[in-house]
């Protein structure tokens, strides 16, 4: 059975609201409501330089379905099937593809080629520049992880646990790799990472498995966590969002728990950590940050796991994935507030309210910061001098 991670928390004692809850009342909060805004002096000028309507969003469907750059442009679908295509520097929508598909995963776009996963369980292949349909193929179930391109291969993970490997060019079906799934898991798969002709998944077991991608035969398989626990929900495992890679080390992390690196070539465990996240971690240079599943920003030297600092303050707020943006780490909430903080201190340095819930990271393209809402905005943000 899957679980969002909304109804995951509620389910620890952690429930969330996200209607008026009385931030700024001087009533004390209940037990599970999101924490009151920190007051601070902003000392980052932060300017929106344009927003615009990238389709109807995901409704309450609750999708992570991110925006994706590529060559200048933002490709974004929503809830409706329909892709649209906006020039990153001024915000115009260049093309709306109606395809008239359920999307449900962030779309996979290379060079000419976009892929798409859908509820039904099917994947299709479109072009770039039409949105025509190239190929499309079924697979055995929802599609909520980004479907990948590599070598020649489209990968496709879906919520079952199995991967599919599709030949590039006419959908053909390459190979499959099965796997189960534990009985309860969150609902949401973290997106396949490749290098090297090796296809990277992480697994609601708390396995990372790197398949061939050629024939998708296992060359290494690591455990993160354990399932240990009396529950099922003790037992939650999860790698459910986004990895890293820098070189040849890739970065993981557990809902319960777990933070590791490992080396990319044979899998080999070089450092673990008790952190955990649902949401995955965002690397710059030596660091690394991920917000945790108390809703806690952390930064951690990503070479040997040591805490240069934990934020605080933000609980129960339904953090997204923190990016960094130069020498700030940049985290949304579901109350629609974007939160700037400093990298070297981790003090809140700007905040802006953007409107409907936050569910996707921030994207940093340079010195440009976008970022979708859930109602379909999409805006464009750069920090300036300090103030």
């Amino acid at each position: 059975m899957k679980i969002d991670r909304r109804s995951l928390w509620a389910v620890l004692g952690t429930t969330i609201l996200v209607g008026g809850c009385g931030l700024f009342s001087e009533d004390e909060p209940e037990p599970g409501d999101p924490a009151r805004l920190v007051e601070f002096t902003p000392t980052l000028k932060v300017e929106r330089i344009w927003r615009t309507s990238a389709g109807s969003g995901v409704g309450k469907a609750g999708l992570r379905i991110a925006p994706v750059y590529s060559n200048g442009r933002l490709y974004v679908a929503d809830r409706t099937g329909r892709i649209s295509v906006i020039d990153g520097e001024t915000g115009r929508v260049e093309h709306r593809f109606s395809t008239e598909l359920e999307i449900s995963s962030t779309l996979g776009v290379f060079e000419t080629m976009i892929l798409a996963g859908t509820l039904e369980g099917e994947i299709f292949s479109l072009d770039a520049e039409t949105g025509a349909v190239n190929w499309r193929a079924p697979v055995s179930s929802e599609v909520l992880a980004r479907p990948l391109l590599h070598d020649g291969v489209v990968i496709v993970r879906c919520v079952d646990g199995r991967v599919f490997g599709f030949d590039a060019v006419d959908g053909t079906r390459l190979w499959l790799y099965d796997r189960s799934v534990p009985l309860l898991t969150l609902r949401g798969n973290g997106d396949p990472l490749a290098r090297g002709g090796l296809v990277f998944i992480g697994y609601d077991g708390g396995e990372v498995v790197a398949l061939r991608a050629q024939d998708g035969a296992v060359a290494w398989e690591q455990a993160i966590s354990n399932r240990e626990g009396r529950t099922e929900l003790d037992r939650l495992s999860d790698i459910d969002g986004s990895m890293a890679m820098v070189a040849t080390d890739l970065y993981v992390s557990t809902v319960r728990g777990r933070l590791a690196a490992l080396a990319v070539e044979q899998g080999r465990m070089l450092w673990v950590k008790d952190v955990g996240t649902a949401l995955g971690l965002d690397v710059s240079r030596t660091r690394l940050t991920l917000s945790d599943v108390d809703d806690q920003v952390w930064l951690i030297d990503r070479r040997n796991a040591t805490t240069l600092w934990k934020r605080d303050g933000l609980e129960n707020r339904t953090l997204t994935r923190p990016s960094f943006y130069g020498n700030y780490v940049v985290v949304g909430d579901m109350q629609g507030y974007l939160h700037w903080l400093d990298a070297e201190s981790g003090e809140f340095v700007a905040r802006l309210k953007i409107g409907s819930p936050l569910l996707v990271p921030p994207l940093v393209v340079g010195t440009t910061l976008y970022q979708l809402d859930a109602g379909g905005g999409l805006s464009a943000f750069r920090a300036g001098a300090a103030l």
